[in-house]
């Protein structure tokens, strides 16, 4: 029986509309990689590859280790996504909705990000979820990001589930299902709302692919 339901937030919950990658781009740019380079578009390229692992450490790994560089990225993307919030951020079509029938069947959910904790907190203000969920978790939180499973077990911890089988993740990259399946989760799903599709969800272990987290709910109330 699952009892705690771990959902991701950009491209399964939250619509992106691009904003993410693009925040990327700008935040490389700002650290020297001059936009329409070699080394620019690789490092956007392993960005959208890595979609869904924290953000610092995907830094990390695109300025070869240097922190000093990967630090003023990330505070170049946090600012650059914050600017794009100030427009506003929408749910995808039925997650909210779909969130709220899960909880009130008696279901935990929880929310994981790879957002820092001050870009996660402005997404969740943009939306007005303050009060939707039990839980919203970032790598800095937990202590690794995706695709380790740290945000998940913490979840588990902190909602007091008592099995990891108890628990249904869902995501829309690679790097989720991972995560949800080292945290050994019965039900790890990929939705095709965002960053990766069939093809990226096929490397990787998992039990299905949704069309979006609505399906995820019908699957949980059958």
């Amino acid at each position: 029986m699952i009892t705690l339901v771990c959902l991701d937030m950009a491209g399964t919950t939250v619509s992106d509309d691009g904003a993410v990658i693009a925040a990327f781009a700008a935040a490389v740019e700002s650290a020297g990689l001059a936009a329409g380079t070699s080394e620019h578009r690789s490092a956007v390229d392993y960005a959208q590859a890595t979609m869904g692992q924290s953000k610092i450490t995907v830094f990390g790994a695109i300025f070869g280790g240097d922190q000093e560089r990967a630090v003023a990225a990330n505070e170049a993307f946090e600012k650059a996504y914050a600017a794009a919030l100030t427009d506003g951020a929408t749910a995808l079509p039925g997650a909210e909705d779909a969130i709220r029938r899960m909880r009130e069947r008696g279901l935990k959910v929880a929310l994981t990000t790879g957002f820092s904790p001050v870009t996660r907190d402005a997404l969740i203000e943009a939306l007005g979820w303050q009060d939707l969920c039990d839980l919203v978790l970032s790598p800095a939180d937990a202590g690794r990001g995706r695709p380790f499973p740290d945000m998940i077990l913490s979840a588990v911890l902190r909602l007091e589930v008592d099995d990891v089988r108890q628990v249904a993740v869902a995501g829309d990259t690679a790097s989720d299902l991972l995560a949800g399946t080292r945290a050994g989760a019965s039900i790890v799903a990929g939705v095709l709302t965002g960053a990766h599709g069939t093809a990226d969800f096929a490397a990787v272990p998992h039990t299905h692919v949704l069309p979006s987290v609505v399906e995820l709910d019908q699957l949980l109330a059958t």
